[in-house]
């Protein structure tokens, strides 16, 4: 029998990974599935850890072949994506996934896996903490900090179709909160 899923969505700048980095380290047999990207690494990440770093082509190709469970262009050429892979992977370790992905792709997996997962959206206090907290991690030029802003605004409306909503206010309070959640899901 396979694991269960774990989803985990926001906006940029929320504070998902934040929050997915301390679920995993919270004991509860979730294993990370890697997304792949096309979008060039970050300071600081590692293809095959943060990401599976491929060229737009490639995942196009991926896409083609059937090998993702979900996708998208969330910027023009940059796509993100879940291998088939990854869950087959990490269900034949005996663990559980945990997904740290886009807004369109957390409701998408959820479509893919109605009964086995919980989605979780996590919610930025404001869009102004939001846009004060890109600009904090000096990972992005003002204009990809523009675009991620005119992003989240239309991404804080899907909020309604997740399990539930964590609004990180506070870091503490949310990552509890979050861990609360996923063990009552893990233990039904």
């Amino acid at each position: 029998m396979p694991g269960k899923c774990i989803i985990v969505s926001a906006p940029s700048g929320a504070g998902k990974t934040t929050i997915v980095r301390r679920l995993l380290k919270a004991g509860m047999g979730l294993e990370f599935s890697v997304s792949a990207t096309s979008r060039p690494p970050r300071q600081n990440e590692r293809h095959g850890k943060d990401y599976y770093f491929i060229s737009a082509e490639a995942f196009r190709n991926k896409i083609h072949n059937g090998e993702l469970l979900e996708w998208q262009e969330v910027y023009k050429d940059h796509y993100y994506g879940t291998l088939k892979s990854e869950v087959d992977r990490i269900w034949g370790n005996g663990r559980h996934v945990i997904f740290d992905v886009d807004v369109k792709g957390g409701i998408n997996l959820k479509k893919k896996f109605p009964e086995v997962s919980l989605s979780l959206f996590i919610m930025p206090p404001s869009p102004e903490e939001l846009e004060k907290r890109l600009k904090l991690r000096s990972s992005d030029t003002p204009e990809a900090i523009a675009m991620r802003v005119q992003k989240a605004a239309e991404e804080l409306e899907s909020a309604g179709k997740f399990d539930r909503v964590i609004v990180n206010n506070d870091l503490e309070t949310a990552v509890m909160e979050t861990i609360t959640a996923v063990r009552q899901f893990l233990e039904t």
